[in-house]
């Protein structure tokens, strides 16, 4: 399945989805919790990076071992 953003809100006893969607059973979720009284512009701003954000990275990204590097950042302190 496709990342997608979903618009939901708290009732105060549990999660209601916004929009209809038809989720997998067993679907991995994130939920981001966004502060009242957000200005629209802010918001409209989140829904574009949050719709985006997964497509950044893929499922076969590759893995780089230390001993991939051609040359050593000697800046890099090990964080």
């Amino acid at each position: 399945m496709e990342s997608l953003t979903i618009k939901a809100h708290f009732n105060g006893t549990q999660i209601i989805l916004d929009e209809p969607a038809e989720l997998e059973k067993n679907s991995k979720l994130l939920v981001v919790v966004l502060p009242n009284g957000r200005d629209t512009e802010s918001e409209e701003w989140f829904g574009f990076a949050a719709a985006h954000f997964n497509s950044a990275f893929s499922d076969d990204e590759p893995e780089y071992r230390f001993e991939d590097l051609i040359e050593v950042n000697p800046a890099y302190d090990g964080r």
